[in-house]
């Protein structure tokens, strides 16, 4: 994988996870019917989106790290909760792992 198809991989799995957990947490499956403050959860994902966008490599590293806790979520989602959340919740892995895998190839093309 090019360092530039893993970069562009990486920011459209990032995007495409943010835009998942805004539309989960207020119009698709809230907690709370109506939304919920649970949306919050988005923010940090917003910090690294120019640093992907722009190939920096520490942003690549240190968000390697943070993308576990959003695979956390999904595979507890998806497994304790039911219909569309549950659904929801298995795409937020994927993408999650989509991310994951991209940002690792990144780092391993850009090594120094």
């Amino acid at each position: 994988m090019s360092a530039r198809i893993a970069r562009w991989g990486a920011w459209v799995a990032l995007v495409a996870l943010i835009f998942l957990c805004v539309a989960w947490e207020l119009f698709l499956a809230p907690l709370k019917p109506g939304g919920s403050w649970m949306v919050l959860k988005v923010v940090p994902l917003l910090f690294p989106v120019f640093g992907i966008l722009r190939g920096k490599r520490y942003t690549f590293q240190w968000t390697t790290l943070l993308i576990w806790l959003y695979f956390a979520e999904g595979v507890t989602r998806a497994w304790s909760d039911r219909g569309l959340s549950a659904r929801l919740g298995a795409l937020e892995v994927v993408l999650s792992l989509a991310y994951f895998a991209c940002a690792i190839g990144f780092i391993r093309q850009r090594r120094a």
